[in-house]
């Protein structure tokens, strides 16, 4: 497996873990959704994530647009190569502990939808 293949895959697992954590997310909302209470909660909750995302968004359009961002990725290009090496060294020491918190975060999702649901009936 060459180099390449290996940084996908592991790209892979990660965004795997973002859609289970989404799923996740999505589930204890839905379960949330349904009691009264906890509504608005969760409204201003959605208009927070919404903000972030859109926040994400502009400033990574904004920086790569920029002049600075356009001379960033240049210099980037010729860092490149020597980066490269370290860099996946280091994705792959954290590798495992990002897939861990990720695995985490969504377990501990499943105990909340599972209380959350446990005191509906």
């Amino acid at each position: 497996m060459t180099e390449e293949q290996t940084t996908n895959d592991a790209w892979s697992q990660v965004g795997k873990q973002f859609q289970s954590l989404g799923e996740s997310l999505a589930e204890a909302f839905r379960t949330a959704w349904k009691d009264e209470g906890n509504r608005q909660q969760l409204g201003d909750l959605q208009a927070g994530l919404e903000k972030m995302a859109d926040d994400v968004a502009r400033a990574v359009r904004e920086a790569s647009e920029s002049p600075e961002g356009q001379k960033v990725r240049q210099e980037a290009k010729k860092a490149a190569g020597s980066a490269r090496a370290a860099g996946e060294t280091a994705w792959q020491d954290a590798r495992p502990h990002v897939l861990s918190a990720l695995r985490s975060v969504d377990v501990e999702l499943q105990k909340i939808i599972s209380r959350m649901e446990a005191g509906e009936e």
